[in-house]
């Protein structure tokens, strides 16, 4: 399952972006209203939970200065990635696009794809925020 969200221009430089979501303490900012838990679990991890959903631990697996940034779930029994792709529009003003994607079984992939599309778009337009 590959999920896009939609591209939004930040007026913020790249490599600021890149540094703020490398640094996984961030992400609280970024995380819609109907969060329930976040807790960062060490210097790569945090464990978020949304109102309704389970608990989802991500952990930092790949980081690309200045432009991507790769997160990755922390269990083997959801395998997926969140891939934040910055790219420099001008000095000051970057485009960031968040791409999901998970290895699911065709059942499991029609009940999240709703709620992970919803999720991803709020963290996108979310970004001016960092």
């Amino acid at each position: 399952m590959n999920l896009e969200s939609p591209k939004v221009t930040v007026e913020k430089a790249a490599p600021y972006l890149f540094e703020s979501l490398s640094d996984v303490r961030n992400f609280e900012k970024l995380m819609p209203d109907s969060i329930a838990k976040f807790e960062v679990t060490g210097e790569d991890s945090f464990i978020f939970g949304l109102k309704g959903m389970p608990e989802i631990k991500l952990k930092m697996k790949e980081k690309n200065a200045p432009s991507q940034v790769i997160l990755g779930a922390a269990s083997d029994k959801l395998p997926f990635t969140l891939t934040g792709n910055i790219n420099s529009l001008s000095e000051n003003s970057s485009e960031v696009q968040l791409v999901f994607e998970g290895e699911f079984n065709p059942m499991m992939a029609m009940m999240i794809k709703g709620p992970i599309s919803k999720f991803i778009e709020t963290l996108a337009s979310n970004m001016h925020k960092l």
